[in-house]
């Protein structure tokens, strides 16, 4: 019998195009001998089952199933490709736990924890994770700009704390820019996080359950043409990827070893993709995504073909570990 597999895709936030893209990226490359698939659009005024005719048909919250022509259809699994909320925050899988269908991503707690990053990186610190030198603003809260400058330096970047794609996010280089970043950031969210700049190389690293291991993919190196790794230079070109990372042996160990860890110690499941800053040699952690992009140009799928993993061997060991 072959499996029904639903894949979720779109979502609440400012992601949810890039979101759209993966989840059909997922589709494609899905061995349809082996499963039926089914795209799934997850937004806040509708969530239905797209066909492909672009007929939509509503599902049924209470089981999360859809009629199609008089006939019901239930899921044997969920491919979670939702980057941003309700598929990165824990809130799918808080659903989908409840009904009792399993999905590809990690569990609540884990997407909840690591979406906040201000809580992610807190609870990773005691476990000898370096980090930048942070200060945190929830709005509302009065703005000392010198306490700030004082405690992180110039420059820094603004960042909102629960957002992805590098929505929100500004680097800042003198003081007068620091109120109009602030603002921008509170537009996203209503925490802020203001980090240190780290001067040095930045490295994403993917970490999976692969074929029942962690399987740490190889680094890739971000060369951003703009000023830093933002939207412009993550979706528009305006950055280099380079996998593998051009990284000593002696860092790509270290490097390893510590997105290894930053996975078993949140007991992550399913993919992520850790971002790190070389400073002085060490590799300091910026933030852990557990709904890495998978389109064709994402830094993920590009990790697993360097490794030998083709895109359907990937998204195939993601549904077959979810289902166990």
């Amino acid at each position: 019998m072959k499996k029904n597999i639903a894949i979720i895709m779109g979502g609440y936030s400012s992601e949810y195009q890039i979101s759209l893209k993966s989840g059909n990226v997922v589709y494609n490359n899905l061995d349809k001998e082996k499963y039926n698939a089914y795209c799934i659009h997850i937004f806040k005024n509708k969530w239905v089952y797209v066909d492909d005719n672009d007929t939509e048909f509503p599902i049924d919250k209470n089981d999360f199933s859809v009629l199609v022509n008089e006939a019901k259809i239930t899921f044997d699994c969920v491919f979670n490709a939702i980057h941003g909320s309700p598929g990165e925050d824990g809130f799918m899988q808080s659903y989908f736990e409840l009904i009792g269908i399993p999905q590809t991503s990690c569990n609540a707690y884990q997407a909840a924890l690591t979406f906040n990053k201000r809580d992610c990186l807190s609870v990773l610190k005691p476990y000898g994770i370096l980090t930048a030198e942070s200060y945190y603003l929830n709005l509302g809260d009065t703005i000392n700009e010198d306490e700030i400058i004082a405690k992180v330096g110039l420059p820094c970047f603004v960042k909102a704390n629960k957002a992805g794609s590098s929505f929100g996010i500004s680097k800042v280089h003198k003081k007068e820019a620091l109120q109009a970043a602030i603002d921008d950031s509170f537009k996203e969210d209503d925490e802020i996080i203001i980090e240190s700049f780290l001067d040095g190389t930045e490295v994403s690293v993917g970490v999976i359950t692969y074929k029942g291991k962690t399987k740490v993919l190889p680094i890739t190196e971000i060369v951003s043409e703009n000023d830093f790794f933002d939207y412009e230079a993550k979706y528009l070109g305006k950055s280099q990827e380079i996998t593998p990372a051009r990284i000593t042996k002696i860092q790509e160990d270290k490097v390893n070893s510590l997105a290894k860890k930053v996975y078993d110690v949140l007991k992550m499941k399913g993919f992520s993709r850790s971002e790190f800053i070389f400073k002085d040699g060490e590799p300091h952690l910026l933030e852990v995504n557990t709904v890495p992009g998978l389109t064709n140009e994402s830094i993920l799928p590009q990790q697993a073909a360097e490794a030998g993993i083709t895109m359907s061997e990937l998204f195939e060991s993601a549904i077959e570990e979810a289902l166990k």
